[in-house]
């Protein structure tokens, strides 16, 4: 039997691609919601690129910030269910390390999660097509996580660089073709140096049939959380 807090809300973060912000666009709604009351708590359910601490256990950077920003802290492991050392595709880590990537593991360790929070931030891995094992994509989670509600609402973080208009608007049409609600997506303005950076934000706000939750600026972690709106995600 589940254990989860009956009133807890979670949304999954899912992203364009990998290495486009979805951990700072994680912690700043982490940072965004605690500031306005909640106990908001993050979730890295699988993690590629894992190093031995002083205790000899694999942990990840992503996870680490998310375990940080979350209230209450969590175990480590619960934060992150599936370490893998290795930073490559999610599936073949696994395989490389003879681990099977799957569903009951991570469920469990949402719920105790949301067992003591009102709200759950889920951040995946790479972007929403991303295989777990021969079986199981990554966009399984949403849904899995949530039952027996319908599925979490999903976020995207849109990585502003050359590309991000495609990359955004064939995204945002998976997450809605798979039958998932796309509760908001977040501009993470990556490239500093991006000619026509508000141009294509602007593209993107006329294309995705979304609301923007924020525009996270450059390399500046305490700005990020106030960029964010979290009203959407908020009872």
């Amino acid at each position: 039997m589940s254990t989860a807090n009956p009133t807890a809300r979670g949304c999954f973060v899912t992203g364009t691609d990998t290495g486009i912000g979805k951990t700072w666009a994680s912690v700043a709604l982490l940072t965004a919601l605690n500031a306005r009351g909640a106990r908001a708590v993050g979730m890295k359910p699988v993690a590629s690129g894992c190093e031995p601490d002083a205790h000899g256990r694999l942990v990840n950077d992503d996870a680490l910030a998310l375990q940080a920003a979350s209230l209450p802290r969590p175990d480590y492991a619960t934060c992150n269910p599936f370490a893998l050392r290795e930073a490559i595709a999610p599936h073949l880590a696994a395989r490389r390390s003879g681990i099977a990537l799957e569903l009951a593991p991570i469920r469990a360790a949402y719920d105790t999660l949301a067992a003591n929070a009102t709200h759950v931030v889920v951040e995946g891995a790479g972007g929403w097509h991303v295989p777990l094992s021969d079986t199981l994509m990554m966009s399984a989670l949403p849904r899995a996580l949530a039952l027996p509600a319908p599925a979490l609402p999903v976020v995207l973080v849109v990585g502003v660089r050359l590309g991000c208009i495609n990359h955004a608007s064939l995204s945002a049409r998976a997450i809605v073709g798979d039958g998932f609600v796309l509760a908001g997506w977040i501009a993470n303005r990556i490239d500093p140096d991006m000619p026509c950076a508000d141009e294509n934000i602007a593209t993107l706000r006329a294309m995705l049939d979304a609301p923007c939750l924020g525009i996270l600026p450059y390399g500046d972690a305490g700005a990020a959380a106030h960029a964010i709106d979290c009203g959407a995600l908020l009872p």
